[in-house]
């Protein structure tokens, strides 16, 4: 094993669990956040000698996660999707539902994906709203102004969800 095969393996390893919760965060869906994070570090790997600034690393990869989670929703197949009347038997259980904000990240998941990053990366990630800026290809004011349309939606909601 080479010491680039190395420091990538080490580099997966330890961000591989939180690059999947924001993955998950982002799409609402187990089964494509894998898919979206199996993407991001396939791609970061391929950029691997590319990426110089070592500590920029976890910003390179969350902006290709962000920008693979935009892609998927401008394919025409995500367009075909139709609901069905049956519904599964038996619940799914989401692994990563600790059970104490599932009302909030169910009102989160309501809001237009752009507005979910900005909330993601902001209150998730804990990015500075320069760094969410960065990551998304935006201004700052955007990342103001987005964050504060989308807390407002979720107050409304909120409020009319214990009525």
């Amino acid at each position: 094993m080479t010491d680039r095969d190395a420091d990538f393996t080490a580099y997966l390893q330890a961000r591989q669990g939180t690059m999947l919760r924001t993955a998950y965060l982002l799409s609402g869906d187990q089964h494509q956040a894998e898919d979206l994070v199996q993407t991001t570090f396939a791609k970061l790997y391929l950029a691997w000698d590319r990426v110089r600034d070592r500590e920029s690393v976890d910003a390179y990869a969350r902006r290709i996660l962000v920008n693979e989670h935009n892609s998927l929703w401008r394919r025409a197949w995500k367009r075909n999707e139709r609901p069905t009347e049956v519904l599964p038997e038996a619940p799914v259980v989401d692994e990563y539902d600790d059970g104490t904000s599932s009302d909030l990240w169910s009102a989160v998941q309501t809001l237009p994906r752009k507005a979910r990053a900005v909330l993601v990366l902001r209150y998730y990630e804990q990015l500075s709203e320069a760094e969410t800026a960065e990551v998304l290809g935006i201004s700052v004011g955007t990342v103001k102004s987005q964050t504060s349309r989308a807390l407002a939606t979720l107050r409304d909601r909120m409020r009319e969800e214990e009525r």
